[in-house]
């Protein structure tokens, strides 16, 4: 059968759709956010936390710009037959596992 993925659909922003999957981020999303707020010490080191991880994906970025420019006609084909492969996976399993598309409480 024929891949329900689109040329521009990316895996891991499907994965991301599924109901399980986008509940319990937003459970999760929702409990870091009242212990911030509920705990002023925990705060800060979420906000240190937070600065620093995002200073390490610019940084890494930046360090990879060069190698990805060099790459990148072999980088979007392999890409692209990567995340062909695990939509297909993902059709899969969402056919043989049916709880996928419901939230985490069902």
């Amino acid at each position: 059968p024929m891949s329900i993925c689109h040329v521009q659909e990316n895996v891991l922003q499907r994965v991301l759709q599924l109901p399980v999957v986008s509940s319990t981020c937003e459970t999760l999303q929702r409990k870091y956010s009242s212990t911030k707020e509920s705990h002023p010490l925990m705060a800060s080191v979420c906000e240190v936390y937070e600065r620093g991880v995002q200073g390490a994906g610019a940084l890494a970025m930046w360090g990879m710009e060069p190698v990805v420019r060099r790459l990148e006609p072999q980088c979007e084909s392999a890409v692209a037959v990567a995340n062909n492969l695990a939509c297909r996976g993902l059709d899969h399993l969402e056919e043989k596992i049916p709880a996928l598309q419901y939230p985490v409480d069902k």
